[in-house]
């Protein structure tokens, strides 16, 4: 779970003082407030559907079991950020307000969880935050226990009811917004599933757009992590003018997100982001860094150009990668990035001192190692 950090990193500068404790103890407090919610909805579903049948709760045990494997919740810490930085207090004085901003943020983290059901699948992954994933677990139970009918699909069926049911969720728990609240949520759940469409596309016609791949970067992760959670959150506390400087955050922050998760994929070690290495490029996924190295580095243009014609090579691409420099290119695209999300807070009407925790969640996002 992403908590507003107490020590600062490299590249963030010293902790404010003053109200930054409080600041940091009311978002505590209301992301446990989060967490607290998910697990009453799914243990009670689990024992109502339990009563009738084991399997017919299958599908919520496999949404329960994403949940307890743990994961960054960055959605619902951006949720409660951006209430907090509008001027939302976890004061139980102002419960009506701190309930629906629970009910937001925990429908943000079920939000995701449906759409990494999906992705696995559409990924052809195998684990996820170091477990199995939904479709390959089930996959395994049906050729273990010796089932009728086809294991990939009886998983892959699985996974996506269980995806299906996530969402589900995540409306339930938003069916209190109104107004602006519940535009945005609805503009955040329908630019999910576009951009994965596009995603999909892209990596099926091995297309080597920038501008196109910096589009899905943008409305399936950045939007979808960032912007729209901080907006969701002001909404909430009422607070429209900060729509604004709220989108110019959260959309460069978001794109160093993605880019950061690309790297993560293309350099990174499995082992310590829980989900196979090398895997964008194994699955043809045409990544934002992919589509800048093959506009810049003519032996991976030719590369992809292969792969059009069947000769995809993972492994040689992911040298190829490593040798044209794009790695460090994207670095410091990934540095102008944060520079201009917190340049967008300069003037923005922020609670005291969220300016100063803004910026290090900009900066946490955009420089993990997982």
């Amino acid at each position: 779970m992403l908590k507003l950090p107490a020590e600062p990193d490299r590249r963030a500068p010293q902790a404010p003082t003053g109200s930054a404790d409080a600041d940091r103890d009311a978002c505590d407090k209301l992301l446990a407030r989060v967490g607290v919610a998910i697990d009453d909805l799914l243990k009670a579903e689990s024992e109502h559907w339990g009563a009738v049948d084991a399997r017919v709760a299958v599908p919520v045990e496999a949404v329960a079991d994403i949940v307890r494997a743990g994961g960054k919740r960055l959605r619902p810490a951006f949720c409660v950020s951006g209430y907090l930085a509008a001027g939302g207090t976890a004061d139980e004085r102002d419960a009506a307000d701190t309930e629906t901003v629970v009910a937001a943020a925990a429908a943000l983290e079920l939000l995701h969880v449906f759409a990494l059901i999906h992705d696995d699948i559409m990924d052809n992954s195998d684990t996820r935050r170091g477990t199995p994933t939904v479709h390959a677990k089930h996959a395994a139970l049906h050729a273990e226990r010796g089932w009728a009918g086809e294991h990939r699909r009886f998983g892959e069926g699985i996974g996506i009811l269980a995806g299906d049911l996530a969402l589900s969720y995540a409306n339930r728990l938003a069916s209190g917004l109104t107004g602006p609240a519940l535009r945005i949520w609805n503009d955040l759940v329908t630019e999910v599933i576009i951009g994965q469409q596009l995603d999909i596309a892209l990596a099926a016609e091995l297309t080597a757009d920038p501008a196109l791949s910096r589009w899905v970067a943008v409305c399936k992760s950045g939007r979808y992590t960032i912007h729209r959670p901080l907006a969701l959150g002001a909404a909430i506390a009422g607070r429209p003018e900060l729509q604004v400087p709220f989108e110019e955050y959260g959309v460069a922050a978001g794109e160093a997100f993605q880019l950061r998760d690309d790297l993560l994929d293309a350099f990174g070690d499995g082992v310590a982001t829980g989900k196979p290495a090398g895997l964008d490029l194994v699955e043809h996924k045409m990544t934002l860094l992919l589509a800048l190295a093959a506009t810049k580095d003519e032996r991976v243009a030719r590369l992809v150009e292969d792969g059009r014609n069947g000769g995809w090579d993972p492994a040689e691409l992911s040298d190829a990668l490593a040798a044209s420099g794009v790695r460090q290119e994207v670095e410091e695209q990934i540095d102008r990035l944060v520079a201009t999300a917190c340049a967008a807070l300069d003037d923005a009407p922020l609670a005291e001192d969220w300016d100063k925790r803004l910026v290090k969640m900009a900066e946490q996002v955009a420089y993990r190692d997982r």
